[in-house]
């Protein structure tokens, strides 16, 4: 299981700690100095059947300061790949890759019953 954060991050800290409390064994990965390729976030999307804007992280300052609100409804799924991947602090976090399972954002809720199942 790939447990992707930034380790600054508050609710990563949350969700890192929620794992160790439940013994639940991850390899760690820093977002922003190892960003999630073009690649990976194309498999992780078409595997989870997430929707792509699920991806961004909105609530992150550079997600306001690019203004991706008004410009992500008009960018084609190529483009939006190009960009996540071009920033790790535009991909929403923390993130769980274990197969075909992909978590995005940690809800202890879900994360309950996605991992302890």
């Amino acid at each position: 299981m790939l447990f992707i954060e930034y380790p600054k991050c508050t609710t990563c800290k949350k969700a890192k700690k929620w794992l160790d409390d439940h013994e639940v064994e991850y390899t760690d990965r820093h977002i922003k100095e190892d960003n999630p390729s073009f690649e990976e976030l194309d498999r992780w999307q078409r595997e989870s059947d997430i929707e792509l804007k699920k991806f961004f992280n909105t609530s992150g300052m550079l997600y306001r300061s690019m203004e991706l609100k008004d410009k992500l409804p008009q960018m084609s799924r190529e483009e939006m790949l190009t960009l996540l991947a071009s920033d790790g602090m535009l991909v929403k976090r923390p993130l769980i890759i274990d197969g075909a399972r992909v978590l995005v954002g940690f809800r202890e809720k879900q994360w309950e019953e996605e991992l302890l199942s």
